[in-house]
């Protein structure tokens, strides 16, 4: 069993017991009853200078602790004010020391859109995204099947959230469907957790014009970014390179000094 894999036995248990806790029917409710306006994902990276989507994440299975004691309150309004497009928050608990009340925390410090980062695979998830304030969830191609991944995004963009569906090779194309704003590439293989941003490269051909693309994981020099940006990537998630440092927000004003200069 890869990493991918464990951590997806661990989210079907922990969609169970929340659905025992609290059933599917009242949440989605819940849900459908905010009023909020949710703010357009993909129009904020295809407006704002660099396209950087800014990650709060404490810790991941292939780095361990990456930074524990950050608050999450001058990190996410950090963002904001270097420069950031979007937010994106971790909000998984076991690999990444995660939690829900982080996306909600963030809500209440930023105005740029949220992007809920978790492995979601049940329309449950995505109900709690927008009662917690996301205005974007990601879909996980490996984590899904392409029938379930259409479903999953179109109950996504009947709650008015975007989705990020993220692919990792050839073979997963298949579940870009119509109901999907923005195609990100991750290049981290998510069984061996190994990056390489060839992969955003070798697929940039292949991925349909019409949709907003985003380049993930393992991009740490503005020469990539501009290079990803040349194979026609609108979008770069960036959040180790930042949250390694003492002060994340800092990093990234520098960081988007050096990629637009």
């Amino acid at each position: 069993m890869n990493i991918l894999d464990k951590i997806l036995d661990t989210k079907h248990r922990e969609v169970a017991a929340a659905k025992v806790a609290r059933p599917l029917g009242e949440i989605e409710e819940q849900a459908q009853a905010v009023t909020r306006p949710c703010v357009s994902f993909s129009g904020a990276i295809t407006a704002t200078p660099g396209g950087i989507i800014a990650e709060f994440k404490r810790r991941s299975p292939s780095r361990g602790d990456i930074n524990c004691g950050a608050s999450l309150e001058q990190v996410v309004g950090g963002y904001e004010k270097a420069g950031a497009a979007a937010v994106s928050v971790l909000t998984d608990g076991d690999y990444f020391g995660g939690q829900l009340a982080d996306l909600e925390l963030a809500r209440t410090e930023v105005s740029l859109p949220l992007l809920r980062k978790d492995f979601i695979i049940d329309p449950y998830q995505i109900c709690e995204a927008r009662i917690a304030g996301a205005d974007a969830v990601l879909l996980i191609a490996s984590a899904l099947t392409a029938p379930r991944t259409r479903e999953l995004a179109r109950y996504a963009r009947d709650l008015s959230l975007e989705v990020l569906l993220e692919v990792h090779g050839e073979e997963e194309l298949g579940h870009i469907c119509d109901e999907v704003n923005v195609v990100g590439v991750n290049n981290r293989n998510l069984g061996t957790f190994v990056t390489d941003t060839a992969v955003s490269e070798r697929l940039a051909d292949l991925l349909p014009a019409d949709r907003v693309l985003v380049s993930e994981s393992g991009i740490s020099d503005p020469e990539t970014v501009r290079r990803l940006a040349g194979c026609g990537y609108r979008g770069f998630l960036m959040g180790e390179n930042f949250m390694k440092q003492g002060d994340p927000a800092r990093a990234l004003a520098e960081f988007l000094a050096q990629v637009c200069s």
